[in-house]
């Protein structure tokens, strides 16, 4: 079915290339003998690269046998015009230093290099005025000159006819014996000022089977504005990065196709490995990059992909950059994963054990973990340099974790009823919280399987926990009263979670009260079990206890499951579905439809750097079978299964808006005379008052880009690759969503901006909002538990658990959280996704050379630019008032999560473009 989608109406790809695009191999472009009008076909990447092949020898203009001469190819002295003009090309790779471990690469290795070069020949933009054809490329010979700061320059003279035209690109062929990286190429000679091309890419070796490599100069063209010398490239280039949806993607490979999720179980490591395939009617999902492996062999999952040899293609520009600002990327979280975490496994005898007292919880900051003695390969210092110290004396390592942000500023922050409130809107997950629009609470799932719809939050036991305030009437006119639904998400996987060992669920409910001081009171909690195991259906109100010590500590018991499950959607939906997972098919879409010369391309490209990479390494080891997601994480086995169905049932792609998320959750409503064109239900709501200023920036730079290309609604709807974009996400990208009526239209400028400003807010704003916070608030665990291991005792408990409940309730608490090992390993990985890497691109803080060939766009990238260091300046003045409790305070973290930059590492801050970690 996804096949045929993909090639639904598509042409096939040029005969020369079909055997071997077919098994997943670049082709063999026999460059010297290219027809100089023939298709010329292209492939590009991030780098705006092409990929020139041979065409149709049988077109005009071609020699003998269908060849042409080198001469006639390049130009010839002979033949050239009587006025040239003299160009010098300055090409900058960075230094090879990777390759020296990577390949092993010797001195004697190395210094042959330097002797090695790049041929450069120069592409017109525009047809040969005389004859209409492609004009021949102008050959130059770049010599290294000098070593700079890690990076070499290369130089090449051209004799550039004066009737030549605009350049349009550069094709670079590489001699070296190993792909080089090439950051950019400066032509200076040309009457109006130097031409920039950038590359940032990796150049294959000059081999039989190489891609011959052209890089786009940084002027952008609609499809119908293409210079007429360029337009074949333009085509050619998209249907080679399409492939044909056959044969395994290799390593170094430039093809974007989609597939499900089909790689998350192993079965042929073990049979209770195997994990059904997301994406579907059963299942529906988002898809993926397709990597093509082989199936597995295992008959009790037949339908997955083979996980052997861990081969999880990532197309190689999206791939994280290993030379980036004179460094190179560590790959962190994948050695967090492969190294690390197995390290702290063996600190662990019994993985079981839960902590005996929260002294033991203390230590891990203060004492640390011994580790084992150091093994082959990276040590762990170099992976997780902030945890790790050595003790001199003793010659090990420790693992010692650095107290959180909120642990810090105050020790008791998580006991406290008002802290449990305010995370609800200046957390680490502020999307979720949802205004109570009707009362009583109602559940919408069937009563014959799940029990009595109607909760057993009564107005009874609101208005006792209300008192002195006002009436459950008088707070609903008001629009006070708040709630964190996941009942009906989470009771269907009630029964299956608990056949896990060492687990347990819930449905739940927690309902707030917006004080007239603007925080959130807790007022009570519900906990639901369906029928099961031929109990029956089970249901329990918790409120805060002021005068009983056995409700007292009910009541903490039942915040510790809420924050559980609060933890959960946060990591699986808030976090993964809605940010890394939905963002993927826009990626994907991007590069198949919209050539590297699109203006829409280069505007979303920041907003996509590195995430098909994180993607990759997190179905790796973070949400596969048995990685950190379900050995740590409620559900447990059953996390992604959950994603899925709570994809199937909520996830519209016009509510990842930030302003139609609010007021579908109640949180706002229009307002034409408010700041943002919203009026909050709560004033004090700092990830809204925040983010509607960074979405509103946003937005104005996206309609002013957007309005520079398109003054017409017609070029929107005319433009053919844009249109191929949106259907190819809807339908193919999001297929199980593709029928629904919700999917905004394309027909306008301001559809177009509305769609690309979602993308955009996706991408840099909301993920920043749910990521960068997780170890301030997560990396003490009984503030944010991953996991519930107990029922509540009063839960067809037996005497003897009851008992200790009774005699000890702080054990019974410690033995509901995660063990120690669970603690331990999702500390680590906490805080190595909410660190920022060193080279960071920051929103507003980096502008694209493309986006500064055009005066226009500059100064409104400029403005942009300008509007977020306002931005900073904001949330500083408001995390400064004291007006506002839930960002404002003694022992309170201000809110900062969505201030736009952010030194390197952990800090509780700072938006990227992209979803990068």
């Amino acid at each position: 079915m996804l096949k045929s989608q993909l090639h639904n109406g598509s042409q096939p790809a040029p005969a020369f290339l079909r055997r071997e695009v077919n098994h997943g191999r670049r082709p063999h472009l026999p460059f010297p003998s290219v027809s100089p009008p023939s298709l010329p076909v292209v492939g590009r990447r991030r780098n705006n690269m092409v990929v020139v092949a041979s065409g149709d020898s049988k077109k005009p203009g071609a020699g003998s046998g269908g060849k042409v001469s080198k001469a006639t190819l390049f130009g010839n002295a002979s033949t050239a015009k009587e006025q040239t003009v003299d160009v010098k090309a300055v090409v900058t790779v960075m230094q090879p230093t990777a390759l020296i471990s990577d390949f092993g690469l010797g001195v004697e290795d190395i210094s042959s290099w330097f002797g090695k070069t790049f041929h450069l020949h120069l592409v017109s933009a525009q047809l040969d005025k005389k004859t209409g054809l492609v004009q021949p490329m102008i050959k130059a010979h770049a010599k290294k000159t000098k070593e700079v700061d890690g990076e070499i320059k290369y130089e090449a003279k051209f004799n550039v006819p004066s009737d030549f035209g605009e350049v349009g690109g550069v094709v670079v062929v590489n001699e070296h014996p190993n792909e080089m990286f090439l950051k950019n190429i400066v032509l200076n000679g040309f009457i109006n000022g130097p031409v920039h091309v950038i590359c940032d890419s990796w150049v294959h070796p000059d081999a039989p089977n190489a891609y011959k490599r052209i890089f786009f100069t940084t002027k952008s063209y609609l499809p119908s504005e293409t210079p007429n010398g360029m337009t074949k490239y333009r085509e050619e280039e998209l249907r080679l990065l399409r492939g044909n949806g056959q044969g395994e993607r290799k390593k170094g490979d430039r093809i974007y196709d989609y597939d499900v999720y089909n790689d998350l179980g192993d079965p042929d490591s073990k049979t209770s490995l195997a994990r059904p395939v997301l994406g579907g009617k059963e299942n529906p999902y988002p898809r993926r990059c397709r990597s093509g492996r082989p199936r597995t062999k295992s008959v009790v999952d037949p339908f997955s992909e083979s996980r052997g040899g861990g081969n999880f293609y990532v197309p190689r520009d999206d791939e994280f950059s290993e030379v980036k600002d004179k460094c190179f990327n560590s790959n962190t979280l994948s050695s967090v994963l492969r190294a690390a975490l197995p390290a702290v496994e063996t600190i662990f005898i019994d993985p079981d054990l839960g902590f005996p007292h929260f002294a033991a919880i203390d230590s891990l900051y203060d004492q640390g973990l011994n580790l084992p003695p150091r093994q082959a390969g990276a040590p762990i210092t170099d992976i997780l340099p902030r945890l790790v110290r050595t003790i001199a004396e003793q010659a090990n390592d420790v693992l010692q974790f650095v107290l959180p942000d909120t642990l810090e500023r105050d020790r008791f922050f998580w006991l406290k009823d008002e802290q449990f409130g305010r995370q609800t809107v200046a957390g680490v997950n502020p999307c979720c919280i949802e205004l109570v629009k009707e009362w009583p609470l109602k559940s919408k799932l069937d009563p014959k399987v799940y029990g009595p719809a109607e909760s057993a939050i009564t107005t009874q036991i609101v208005e006792r926990q209300i008192r002195g305030f006002m009436t459950l009437d008088e707070a609903m006119k008001q629009k006070r009263l708040f709630v964190l639904d996941y009942h009906d998400l989470f009771l269907p996987f009630v029964g299956l979670v608990r056949q896990q060992k060492g687990t347990t669920l819930y449905g739940s409910r927690a309902l707030f009260f917006h004080t007239p001081e603007g925080t959130l009171k807790p007022v009570a909690i519900e906990l639901t079990r369906p029928p099961l195991d031929g109990k029956p259906h089970w249901k329990k109100v918790y409120t805060p206890a002021t005068c009983y010590a056995t409700d007292e500590w009910l009541w903490k018991l039942a915040k510790a499951h809420v924050a559980t499950h609060d933890v959960g959607y946060h990591q699986l939906i808030s976090h993964w579905l809605r940010t890394h997972c939905c963002t993927e098919p826009y990626i994907i879409a991007t590069n198949r439809q919209l050539s590297a010369m699109h203006p829409i391309y280069r505007l979303l490209l920041p907003h996509f750097r590195y995430t098909l990479e994180i993607n990759a390494q997190a179905r790796q080891a973070l949400i596969n079978a048995d990685g950190v997601i379900e050995s740590c994480f409620a559900p447990l086995k059953y996390a992604i299964q959950l994603s899925s169905a709570i994809y199937g049932q909520n996830w519209r792609f016009d509510y990842e808006a930030l302003p139609k998320d609010l007021i579908r959750r109640g949180m706002a409503v229009e307002d034409a005379s408010s700041p943002h064109g919203l009026k909050l239900t709560m004033e004090d709501y700092p990830y809204a008052n925040d983010g509607l200023i960074f979405w509103d920036a946003l937005k104005q730079w996206i309609t002013d880009y957007v309005n520079h290309y398109y003054p017409d609604p017609t070029l929107i709807t005319s433009d053919a690759e844009l249109q191929a974009w949106w259907t190819e996400i809807r339908t193919v990208g999001h297929a199980d969503k593709k029928d629904e009526p919700w999917w905004p239209s394309l027909n306008t400028p301001s559809d177009l901006v509305e769609i690309l400003t979602t993308i955009a807010w996706v991408a840099s704003g909301h993920h920043a909002a749910v990521n960068f916070g997780q170890y301030a608030f997560g990396g003490y665990t009984p503030n944010r538990p991953t996991i519930a291991r107990k029922n509540m005792p009063d839960e067809d408990g037996t005497d003897e658990e009851w008992k200790q409940f009774m005699e000890r309730p702080e054990t019974v608490l410690l033995e509901t959280f995660p063990s120690q090992f669970q603690a331990a390993k999702v500390m680590a990985v906490l805080d190595v996704l909410s660190g920022h890497a060193v080279d960071e691109e920051y929103v507003g803080q980096v502008m694209e050379p493309s986006w500064g060939d055009e005066p226009l766009i500059k100064a409104a990238f400029e403005k942009f630019s300008g509007r977020m260091m306002e931005l900073e300046g904001e949330i500083d003045a408001r995390n400064a008032n004291p007006e506002l409790k839930n960002r404002n305070g003694a022992g309170v973290c201000p809110y900062e999560l969505l201030k736009p930059v952010s030194e390197p590492g952990v800090t509780g801050k700072g938006v990227p473009y992209s979803i990068s970690i």
